[in-house]
């Protein structure tokens, strides 16, 4: 009888240490991550365009490098040809650059918004 108690205790305490792990997982270091896909701002857009749901099961959560023209800035964030909404991580200053300018971003896509027609990326590092 004894025994029973340990095995079911020791059983709790593995399920409460692999359920903690699993909710409180460490944040991921995208700038510091292997991209995925290295694609332009004109060929995502368009995958997200003509098939939103398969586009996102594709790049959802994933890291990827985006390059194109800059078409937008504000303090924290970038838009590239119209289609790419970047959200810069901190320490990323919009000071130095232009409209125009080509740029590669690397990010993880967060999604497509069908209203605004824009992929969304976030935690966004400029890598030239």
């Amino acid at each position: 009888m004894k025994k029973k108690y340990w095995i079911i205790l020791l059983i709790v305490i593995l399920g409460a240490y692999f359920g903690y792990s699993y909710i409180y997982q460490d944040h991921r270091d995208i700038e510091t991550e292997k991209p995925e896909f290295v694609v332009t701002s004109d060929a995502i857009n368009k995958e997200f365009q003509d098939n939103s749901t398969t586009a996102e099961t594709k790049y959802l959560n994933k890291t990827m490098e985006v390059s194109g023209a800059i078409t937008e800035i504000t303090k924290t964030d970038i838009t590239l040809n119209n289609t790419i909404f970047c959200n810069l991580s901190e320490g990323y200053e919009t000071t130095n650059l232009r409209i125009n300018d080509n740029l590669t971003i690397k990010g993880r896509c967060i999604g497509y918004d069908d209203l605004l027609e824009l992929v969304k990326l976030d935690q966004c590092s400029i890598k030239n």
